[in-house]
């Protein structure tokens, strides 16, 4: 890469490296990091030839997740290495048991790239959704060694379609196959002269069908939403989305609600629940004598909103009133409703739940009042607006397997 990418890298480490004396997540990453190419000595078998499959965080990896799944169940012998840049997703997923060995990726000086390339040496390489880093592409392209990203999307304004991108463009000439989310984006990079993208859709759709399928059941929680009209399942709830749906709750006895928050701690359980003003109670104090009466149970552990959307009638996605919306496909799966705050433009899945009828974007209490009236006193609409939501699900399932059979020539 050039010398202003490599300038810019580099800034980059040193701003990670200063804000790592006051986020945590910061200083996780580097500690991280600094393990690296040790854990790879000790971990990786000599001339293994791994698949090397790499996801920024955690939401990138759930959508890796269903090839990793596939390739693994079809080729037992192959082996993965799964690496992560970001501390939410390797903390998370650092014990996997589908990937061979876990780590943190280097940040993309030339130095790290040339070692890790040649303590990996991969036989393939896998990156997904947004993951463009353009020593590790260039040193893999160098190597000839068949390089892909999978559900990837493109949107006018990103560098690759600016006049001064060239070299993010010639970034995307590094690919083996660039597999897209929707023939929008496939049309973006044929106009910059990138031919070779393929619209394979998006593997989270298979993924979240997988999840239903082995959803966990929770008797207790059974328990506790039995014989009421409605239950909202509210995931990866921020501040902002809290202050319309509880208050909305409080005035209406025939709901239950559970709320899932994106983050907590003592202090914010605390918060969340002294806003409550009907029978509350956190996940962990659940039990056989109190389950009936609770009205709102507050999630205080990761791991299982997935699963909890199976008994809700409506869902509430946090995070459109901060960075942008949570993973809608993960609740729309059910068959129920979704609604969302404003900030879902960079969502596909977002915008065409809105466009079909089973999605619905708010931007205040009163437009959430509305739809909850509606959908609250009308049994035929919600049922109604699950099923769109259901059936557009169902119909984008099929990514996974179409670039498993693209790749496994290669395997």
């Amino acid at each position: 890469m050039d010398f202003l990418y490599n300038t810019g890298i580099n800034v980059f480490k040193w701003a990670v490296q200063l804000a790592s004396f006051k986020k945590p997540k910061a200083k996780l990453m580097l500690e991280g990091q600094a393990r690296t190419f040790d854990y790879l000595q000790e971990h990786l078998e000599h001339n293994g030839k791994y698949i090397w499959v790499h996801a920024a965080s955690l939401g990138e990896f759930e959508q890796g997740r269903p090839l990793i799944e596939l390739i693994k169940r079809n080729h037992p012998q192959e082996r993965i290495l799964l690496t992560f840049f970001s501390p939410s997703g390797y903390e998370v997923r650092k014990n996997y048991d589908k990937a061979d060995a876990v780590c943190y990726l280097p940040f993309d000086t030339v130095g790290n790239v040339k070692r890790f390339l040649d303590l990996v040496d991969p036989k393939m390489a896998i990156f997904v959704k947004y993951e463009f880093w353009g020593n590790y592409l260039n040193g893999l392209k160098k190597r000839h060694i068949p390089t892909y990203i999978i559900s990837a999307i493109f949107r006018e304004g990103q560098p690759f379609f600016c006049s001064w991108g060239k070299m993010f463009r010639e970034m995307l000439r590094c690919f083996t196959r660039i597999y897209v989310q929707n023939e929008e984006s496939r049309q973006l990079l044929k106009r910059i002269h990138v031919d070779n993208a393929e619209v394979a859709g998006d593997t989270r759709f298979d993924r979240v069908a997988d999840v239903r399928a082995t959803a966990k059941e929770f008797p207790l929680i059974e328990t506790m939403v039995k014989g009421h009209r409605l239950t909202m399942v509210m995931g990866s709830s921020w501040q902002p989305d809290e202050d319309i749906v509880i208050p909305y709750f409080n005035a209406h006895p025939e709901m239950k609600l559970i709320i899932a928050p994106h983050e907590f701690n003592a202090e914010r359980l605390k918060i969340i629940m002294s806003k409550c003003k009907r029978k509350t109670a956190l996940y962990s104090q659940l039990n056989t004598d109190n389950a009936q009466d609770v009205d709102c149970l507050i999630v205080d552990c990761f791991g299982i909103l997935a699963s909890l959307y199976r008994y809700g009638q409506m869902a509430y996605v946090g995070g459109g009133f901060g960075a942008g919306i949570h993973n809608v496909n993960e609740a729309a799966v059910y068959g129920i409703p979704v609604i969302f705050g404003p900030k879902f433009q960079k969502f596909a899945e977002a915008k065409d739940l809105i466009a079909v009828g089973g999605g619905f974007s708010i931007d205040n209490a009163e437009d959430f009042q509305m739809l909850m009236d509606e959908m609250l006193h009308n049994n035929k609409v919600l049922q109604s607006r699950g099923n769109i939501a259901g059936n557009y699900i169902k119909s984008h399932l099929g990514a996974t397997e179409f670039i498993y059979k693209e790749i496994k020539g290669k395997l």
